[in-house]
């Protein structure tokens, strides 16, 4: 059985090598029968592999591509080459991939002998790429953290919060996010009875225990990382109406850094939050619509201000002269 295993993944690897393949070519190949051949291929496609075959001249066995797909056959170079762009596409640098490739790199370093996995940890750390403004995350940490979200197990870690201070949290994670420039997880706080948004730059020592829970009711990760990013981690929090619909509004921001609203055809309220009320007046002038300041008053009067230091800006000084 086990011999005959091993030559249906043989003939999985020459279906994959080109593109068409006579029975007699893969029999000599194999050194084995074409009714041998016949009946792997049969094999092949109770696993999932639509392997095609055609008679006359030019026919022969092709693998073809089928609705689902089937387990991959990568051989060791193979496998460090997918694992190393998973990493790099896990960085969030591929807009809607990062989500999934974290999701791939997890399931493949379950199955990865640990030789292999050995290289692919010095090809990472041998390898640097320009700084993009993007927050650095231990790609074990992630990879932890991931395993754990997927097996609803218990995870420990050190944190840092904005301001320095450092803990020690236990938690129950639903669900990472990435917001382009940041990886943050939402979990349940042990100690502290509520949810939490967590950054993985801040993290430290992440370990999964292998206490099981039972996942709790909850929102959408995204949704909640969104909120939790976008206001209550900033010093300044703004409600504007904008006068434009939701569509050319989106165009013009970023969901990491605000949150709209449609009100209705023609107006959108934007919540947002900034670190001063200086860049919310610069970002709200930029997007380039009318808007209305709800919250908070101080903001009209940097804005005010804004306008009269451009107005300035803006004369002639040769009208000006006498």
């Amino acid at each position: 059985m086990a011999e005959t295993t091993e030559r249906v993944l043989h003939l999985l690897g020459l279906l994959q090598q080109r593109p068409v393949w006579t029975g007699p070519e893969l029999a000599e190949r194999l050194g084995v029968t074409t009714r041998s051949i016949r009946r792997d291929v049969e094999r092949l496609r109770g696993l999932g592999y639509p392997v095609q075959a055609a008679q006359g001249v030019g026919g022969g066995y092709q693998l073809g591509r089928g609705k689902g797909l089937p387990p991959l056959l990568l051989d060791d170079a193979e496998a460090v080459a997918v694992a190393v762009s998973l990493r790099l596409a896990a960085g969030g640098t591929v807009s809607g991939a990062s989500e999934a490739a974290l999701r791939t790199l997890a399931k493949l370093d379950q199955v990865m002998p640990p030789r292999l996995r050995g290289e692919v940890r010095a090809i990472h750390e041998a390898t640097q790429t320009l700084d993009s403004g993007q927050a650095t995350v231990d790609g074990e940490a992630l990879l932890r953290l991931a395993r754990a979200v997927r097996d609803t197990v218990r995870v420990r870690f050190d944190y840092e919060a904005r301001d320095g201070t450092p803990s020690s949290r236990t938690v129950e994670p639903v669900g990472l996010v990435a917001t382009g420039r940041r990886w943050y997880l939402m979990a349940y706080d042990v100690d502290r009875d509520d949810w939490r948004t967590f950054r993985l730059d801040r993290m430290a020592e992440v370990e999964a225990s292998t206490w099981r829970f039972r996942a709790r009711e909850h929102e959408d990760p995204a949704a909640y990382v969104q909120r939790s990013v976008t206001r209550s981690a900033y010093h300044v929090e703004a409600r504007v109406l904008v006068h434009a619909p939701l569509a050319e509004v989106a165009e013009r921001t970023s969901v990491r850094a605000v949150t709209l609203t449609a009100v209705d055809d023609r107006t959108t309220l934007l919540e947002a939050g900034a670190e001063s009320l200086q860049g919310l007046a610069f970002h709200l002038s930029w997007i380039g619509f009318e808007f209305e300041v709800q919250e908070p008053a101080e903001l009209r009067e940097v804005l005010a201000t804004m306008g009269r230091r451009a107005l300035r800006a803006s004369a002639d000084p040769a009208a000006e002269a006498p």
